[in-house]
């Protein structure tokens, strides 16, 4: 049987609710997005911290497992702990949380039929309580999700460079430069999986060119386009040429 992924809008703004059910062993690799996840997987509650490479799941993580993902910087709120303490990590929410909350959110999980929407549920109410993610930081992942130069983030929202690396490892788990390329390399797989050639949606994407686009892939992902595409079931994009073209023949958007 086959490995079945599917997702949808979560009540909680800007999150994504998600399922994934496939065969025990590694799962396919997870490509850093910015994102952090509360996640329901072999009966235990995990937080999944900010990425800065791909992760690979082991098989302790793979198999049936639910999921609610937070957009970049709204979870550090939710969960009581900066984002740069979490950065590459999964660590049992009963770290982070009361240990008897915990046992009553992992019980009520268990029995439930849906298991995602209780952990929608958990963050609704979290939030009821914490309040909502700080809007700056909100406003500094809106901007270099648009493809803003960082400077020019930092001068909208109105901090120094200083304050606004602080600001993001605590909202994001690392500096405003790389949540900038996280974010660049996710709006390149996008566009090349609508069946964007790959150097157009490496110009389209902020790249300078493909060579750039392929350079970024194997810095933060480990592989090639190709060998992505194929990995996660494009293999028909996965034809898409690897080779770099020469920058003076970029095709504009």
């Amino acid at each position: 049987m086959g490995a079945r992924y599917e997702e949808r809008t979560s009540r909680f703004a800007g999150a994504v609710l998600w399922a994934w059910d496939g065969p025990r062993g590694p799962g396919r690799p997870v490509l850093p997005d910015g994102c952090m996840d509360l996640l329901w997987v072999g009966g235990r509650l995990l937080v999944a911290g900010p990425d800065t490479r791909a992760f690979t799941p082991a098989a302790a993580l793979s198999g049936s497992c639910v999921g609610i993902r937070f957009a970049p910087g709204t979870a550090p709120a939710l969960l009581g702990v900066p984002a740069h303490e979490l950065r590459d990590r999964r660590v049992a929410l009963d770290a982070l949380w009361p240990g008897r909350e915990v046992r009553g959110l992992t019980e009520r999980i268990a029995a439930a039929d849906e298991p995602a929407a209780v952990l929608e549920g958990i963050a609704l109410r979290r939030a009821a309580r914490t309040g909502p993610a700080d809007p700056l930081t909100v406003a500094v992942a809106a901007r270099l999700r648009q493809g803003c130069s960082v400077a020019a983030t930092a001068h909208a929202v109105g901090l120094g460079a200083r304050q606004l690396h602080r600001r993001s490892l605590a909202a994001f788990g690392y500096g405003p430069k790389t949540l900038a390329r996280v974010l660049r390399l996710q709006r390149a797989l996008d566009l090349v999986r609508t069946g964007t050639p790959y150097a157009e949606a490496a110009y389209a994407a902020g790249c300078t060119d493909q060579a750039h686009l392929a350079r970024e892939m194997r810095d933060l992902a480990g592989t090639t386009l190709g060998g992505h595409l194929a990995a996660t079931g494009h293999d028909g994009l996965a034809a898409n040429s690897e080779t770099p073209q020469p920058s003076g023949s970029r095709t504009t958007a």
